[in-house]
């Protein structure tokens, strides 16, 4: 499922104080913690002023990382050659397991959190900041421990060859999305990233081609309005985000086929969607005006949708019924795993390449490193797996709460000196037999409930806002 997330620029502080007391709320509510154990900080900083050196040295590799403005916790770098009429795509990891001593206090910790939870007004890490935004990150100019892969692929942008092993790397630069897409688009690109340009699109349509997705999902963010206030609005990604998407895709699909043909690892799985949810996403598709041609994938009729227009719109948000279900698989060789697949990538897939900010990659990368290199799985990593499935489940409701949370909290915020007003909305939701439904305001961007009978599912109606309540984070609307 994609996940909603929202951002407040750095320029918004009048929003800030608004809001303040909400996300303190937010805090307690979920029980976030607000430090690290003293035993935990302790042992990190030891690590990171001796953390254990790999033997091989790459740190010649021009080697750069691709995130969100501002972003200290460098999971990926990235750097791509041509090798004949294909691509060789080195991508290095942050090793973390160089940092963190498995049975440690820093390891007890990861195992409780599971995941960073990002919230407007900051992010509760997984790992101590002095290791996942400074000696573990992959920070441009600073020679780091990784796990570097190695993937060849043919002109067709398809796997031909895969090594993994640990090195010594060091990153050349740090770039954003937006100054990547302004590279390509301008013809300024050249080395890594021109080569990211080809190879991107080319996984794309691998991608489609053997029936995989990728949810054109707008993201919302609050962003000044230039008159001293602020509004909510949406944000479609970049072609350069879905292309830095593909190489973490195409890492984790190979990390996957590594764990599979030696019987042991943990994957990411999402069943196929069921003959029931299938039919009903064909019925709300018909309602909706959404072509969907007999033989054609669910897959295949999202990838020709535009998330501006209201039918489409609709469409995709009842589809992600589709999409539900995601779960972690652990298993050590005593059964072939029934369920492989991850439905929405149309591959047995891994998460690998975000150790510093998700618990299960660290073990996953440890996994493939043994079965490269020929060894067993380490012990304390092998008794580790059977655990992962509850623990990241267990994360991820807590961080996807805490998410929604901090959207409602700021939506209403927003919205609250606009009560009485009228807005134009497309209606994306509504339960057959009941009453009112969800609606999409454009401006402000806002998903919330409305009131009213026989709401018209993929158009756009007036609705009039009757409650925004920061306090109970509840934004209502109601048909005008």
């Amino acid at each position: 499922m994609p996940r909603t997330t929202i951002h407040l620029h750095d320029t918004a502080d009048g929003l800030r104080p608004a809001v303040e007391a909400g996300f303190a709320r937010i805090r307690s509510e979920f029980d976030l913690p607000d430090r690290f154990p003293a035993i935990a900080q302790e042992e990190a900083e030891r690590a990171a002023a001796s953390p254990t050196a790999p033997d091989e040295d790459q740190t010649g590799l021009p080697l750069v990382t691709i995130d969100p403005p501002g972003s200290m916790d460098l999971d990926q770098a990235l750097c791509i050659e041509r090798r004949g009429t294909g691509y060789r795509v080195w991508y290095a990891i942050a090793d973390v397991a160089a940092f963190v001593r498995p049975g440690g206090a820093i390891d007890a910790e990861a195992r409780v959190r599971a995941e960073t939870v990002y919230m407007a007004d900051g992010r509760v890490p997984l790992h101590p900041p002095v290791l996942s935004e400074g000696a573990a990150s992959l920070l441009p100019g600073q020679a780091r421990p990784a796990a570097l892969w190695r993937l060849d692929l043919g002109s067709d942008g398809e796997i031909e060859a895969v090594d993994l092993r640990r090195a010594l790397v060091r990153s050349r630069e740090r770039l954003d999305y937006e100054t990547v897409q302004t590279a390509v688009d301008t013809g300024r690109a050249e080395g890594t990233i021109a080569l990211l340009a080809e190879v991107g699109p080319l996984r794309l349509e691998r991608e489609r081609a053997r029936g995989g997705l990728s949810l054109p999902t707008p993201e919302q963010q609050v962003v000044p309005d230039g008159d001293g206030g602020y509004r909510v609005e949406f944000r479609t990604n970049l072609p350069s985000e879905a292309w830095n998407a593909q190489i973490s895709l195409l890492t984790g699909m190979a990390a996957a086929r590594m764990m599979l043909d030696a019987g042991v690892g943990v994957l990411r799985v999402l069943p196929e969607a069921g003959p029931k949810d299938v039919g009903k996403v064909r019925r709300v598709a018909a309602a909706l005006g959404v072509p969907w041609p007999d033989g054609t994938s669910y897959a295949e009729v999202v990838h020709g949708l535009d998330p501006k227009i209201p039918g489409h719109a609709a469409f995709l948000h009842e589809s992600t019924v589709l999409l539900r279900g995601a779960a972690y698989l652990a298993f050590d060789g005593s059964a072939a795993p029934a369920q492989v697949l991850h439905a929405a990538l149309g591959a047995p897939y891994a998460h690998v390449t975000a150790p510093l900010r998700r618990l299960v990659d660290r073990f996953g990368t440890e996994v493939c490193l043994a079965v490269a290199a020929g060894r067993p799985v380490p012990e304390q990593v092998a008794a580790a797996l059977p655990g992962l499935p509850e623990e990241m489940a267990t994360g991820g409701r807590r961080a996807g709460a805490v998410e929604r949370a901090c959207v409602d909290l700021v939506e209403a915020a927003v919205l609250h000196p606009r009560i009485g007003e009228v807005f134009e909305a497309v209606v994306v939701d509504v339960t057959d037999g009941k009453p009112g439904g969800q609606v999409q305001v454009t401006e402000p961007a806002v998903i919330a409930r409305c009131d009213g009978d026989r709401l018209p599912l993929g158009e756009r109606v007036p609705v009039r806002l009757t409650r925004a309540d920061p306090a109970t984070r509840e934004v209502r609307f109601t048909a005008a």
